[in-house]
């Protein structure tokens, strides 16, 4: 990732965007017609009078029926015992599977929007009605997302089977035209830009150039492109960012496609043989493959979930970007991809004016007719952000960028050249980030229960009747549609740890879209203790102890009223039945807050190396014994490697003490020189840490592609479903990671592959 030199995203505005001008617009005419309301002004109170009175009398279709208490919830249990089925008959989606799910997903939310709209919005006071509305207004916005989502599922592509034809014509070598490959840079280590290059080196593929971009103009990168036998590129500034690096490398080379990986991507052997077929189509502009992660999220991680949850980005290439794709409005992710330079080119490079280059470049190439089509295969991996902060950093530049399209000719809502169905995919990625502001009023919503005010006005039998079947199959569902990559539960773990700055972000980027420059994201960093982010953590903190307030102001009122308020007044069991919502809501959103603050604190990470569980059998040398050990690696870096061995009577080493070893991996035709640092002699079989010493660079190379290139090696693994996360996220909550001490050592972030 490419940070600004200078601010070149800064436009000069001229007049008020039109997006800002409607924004505030929108506001101004909310702010008024509620001062208007708290005022007292007739007309607008007679209006709002008249709204209550139908919200208070709906059409008698709207009303549950006068049936004993437990009949009602038949329609929740067949629905759900409808949604369980298909699951089990097809535990993936299928076209026949997916359709019927989603038509019955569509009815009830119909259902439930019709609902919500014409019986529980209460305007009995200005008060009562602003809560209601707002709340609605949120709860329509989240919904408005989904149902685009269940719309474009009905198109999803799995390009799979295509690549295995299209790939047939590289393997004969019959289509081989020339790859320049870029690795884009700016003050990533060293380390990490020597595992990228020979990554890029190893692809099997002979018509291929690797060249790295360097935009700090470092010595110590050139001579380390230098000894890689890797092209070395710079510029005479950074303007506009990484989109001004890659544009200047394309004017300066002549490769028939580019393939471009962020500095610390690397691909596997099979990267180009799975992706170059498809430009055997001359329609084909870009092929965008997921981006994976040989580190856990810091989200994972900081819960001590590395081995349970899958990455944030999961749910993205599981399900949204096949579903873009079955519509034309596939995502450029900035890194592993591969584009036409004659498409590119004709479309005027990489769009500079957005922070965004990326998805931009994607949205002006479809726009010319091109096609940019996405192969779900894991050919890659990366650094996931390795702290909360940088993660936060991120993803606050994904959501400025993304929202800069309504200021930007390269708006996907407006561009010439978009089908309709286009734009509509485009439209659920901005809407998107505006759901951070939605979920900081659900957690507000509750606490309006504390004070006397309903939201939510509504029979315990509506609810059942209404809400129960949406709920019960959407949250059946939810992770079989998103191919097990997230659980709902766990998903909104995700979204709140960032609601607050997001929210804060998105309502600054419709003010000052070019206000803030590009802020890279930091990689290869190490941390020696526990780390709380009090800049992140202070609104959640503020919610929650609000939250908890609440819940004893709840339980307080409802003593205090008792059956006496049920015969006094009118509104009183409407109260009393709020406070029931009330708690409920209450209590689900202080278990989120909980984990959101557990993963504001960042636990140590005392090396920037990752470790892999990767299998392999070994032979020793220890010192100057004659004797051969054999064992079998445990977990393996790039530094070192512990293992198990088959045989007893290893030498005692002293504290500090080490001892020369050699260790060969026949398999992968490996050797290795390094020093014992750690024996153990307990259990059944002894094993060893062994710290490697002056690799060179031919065992450099063979170590790098081990870890990081063999193909099919970054596996998917499913997300646990909603009682399982549910169980997973209480027992995280009373025993937090930094009780139990479960931080291992040497930071052994083992990574599935």
């Amino acid at each position: 990732m490419v940070p600004t030199g200078k601010p070149p995203l800064q436009k000069p505005l001229l007049s008020i965007p039109n997006a800002t001008i409607i924004m505030l617009g929108i506001v101004a005419i909310a702010l008024g017609l509620a001062f208007a309301w708290f005022s007292g002004e007739g007309q607008i109170s007679r209006i709002f009078a008249q709204l209550n009175l139908l919200q208070q009398s709906p059409p008698v279709w709207l009303e549950a029926p006068m049936v004993a208490g437990h009949y009602l919830f038949f329609p929740t249990v067949a629905l759900f015992l409808f949604a369980l089925i298909i699951t089990r008959i097809s535990p993936k989606p299928k076209p026949w599977s997916r359709t019927l799910v989603i038509a019955v997903l569509l009815i009830l939310v119909g259902r439930y929007v019709t609902w919500r709209s014409l019986s529980t919005l209460n305007f009995d006071d200005p008060l009562n009605g602003t809560a209601s509305t707002v709340l609605f207004a949120m709860e329509m916005l989240g919904l408005l997302v989904s149902i685009i989502q269940l719309i474009l599922l009905l198109r999803v592509r799995d390009r799979r089977a295509q690549a295995d034809q299209m790939q047939l014509a590289v393997m004969d070598k019959a289509f081989l035209p020339s790859v320049d490959v870029f690795i884009p840079t700016y003050d990533e280590p060293e380390f990490i830009l020597r595992r990228t290059i020979i990554g890029c080196q190893a692809m099997d593929y002979p018509n291929k150039t690797v060249y790295l971009l360097d935009d700090t103009r470092r010595p110590d990168i050139q001579r380390l492109a230098e000894k890689l036998g890797c092209k070395y590129r710079i510029r005479p500034n950074n303007d506009h960012a990484k989109a001004g690096n890659l544009n200047h490398a394309i004017a300066n080379t002549q490769g028939d496609l580019i393939a471009s990986f962020d500095a610390d991507f690397v691909p596997t052997r099979n990267f180009l043989l799975r992706t170059v077929g498809f430009f055997q189509d001359p329609t084909v502009a870009l092929v965008q493959t997921p981006q994976s992660f040989y580190n856990p999220d810091p989200i994972a991680r900081n819960l001590g979930l590395e081995d349970v949850l899958t990455p944030e980005e999961e749910v993205f290439y599981r399900q949204i970007q096949p579903m873009r794709d079955g519509v034309g409005s596939v995502v450029c992710s900035g890194t592993s991809f591969v584009t036409r330079r004659s498409a590119l080119e004709g479309a005027g490079g990489f769009v500079t004016d957005s922070l965004s280059e990326d998805y931009f470049t994607a949205v002006r190439l479809a726009s010319k007719g091109h096609k940019i089509i996405y192969l779900d295969e894991k050919l890659s991996a990366g650094l996931a952000a390795e702290n909360i902060t940088a993660h936060a950093i991120q993803r606050l530049r994904w959501a400025r960028g993304t929202l800069q399209a309504f200021f930007i000719d390269t708006n996907p809502l407006t561009i010439p050249g978009l089908k309709l169905i286009q734009r509509l995919g485009h439209l659920e990625g901005i809407l998107h980030w505006f759901t951070s502001i939605s979920r900081i009023i659900f957690l507000i919503a509750p606490l309006f229960y504390s004070f006397g005010v309903i939201p939510i006005r509504s029979t315990p039998e509506e609810i059942i009747y209404f809400f129960l079947p949406y709920y019960f199959v959407q949250i059946t569902v939810f992770s079989w549609l998103n191919h097990h990559s997230r659980s709902a539960i766990l998903s909104d773990v995700y979204s709140l740890v960032l609601a607050f700055p997001l929210a804060v972000t998105v309502v600054q980027a419709l003010l000052s879209p070019f206000g803030t420059g590009f802020k890279v994201t930091p990689k290869g960093t190490s941390s020696k203790g526990f780390r709380f982010n009090w800049n992140l953590a202070w609104p959640l903190m503020a919610m929650f102890v609000l939250t908890a307030c609440s819940i004893w102001l709840n339980l307080g009122e409802c003593l205090a009223r008792g059956n006496w308020a049920l015969e006094v007044t009118p509104n009183a069991s409407a109260h009393l039945r709020g406070l029931g919502v009330g708690w409920i809501w209450s209590l689900y959103n202080l278990m989120m807050l909980g984990a959101a603050l557990l993963v504001l604190l960042d636990v140590p990470r005392p090396t920037p190396y990752d470790w892999f569980d990767l299998r392999r059998v070994v032979r020793l040398k220890i010192g100057d014994s004659p004797r051969t050990w054999w064992g079998t690696t445990t977990a393996i870096s790039e530094i070192g490697a512990t293992i198990t061995l088959t045989q007893r009577g290893l030498p005692k080493l002293a504290p500090g003490e080490t001892c020369p070893i050699h260790l060969s991996i026949s398999e992968d035709l490996i050797s290795l020189q390094g020093i014992l640092t750690k024996t153990c002699n307990e259990g059944e079989f002894p094993c060893v840490t062994v710290q490697f010493q002056k690799v060179s660079l031919p065992e450099t190379r063979k170590l790098v592609e081990l870890l990081y290139c063999r193909p099919g090696q970054w596996k998917r693994w499913n997300t646990p479903g909603e009682l399982q996360s549910l169980w997973i996220l209480t027992k995280t909550l009373f025993r937090p990671r930094i009780l139990t001490g479960d931080i291992r050592v040497k930071a052994m972030t083992v990574a599935k592959g």
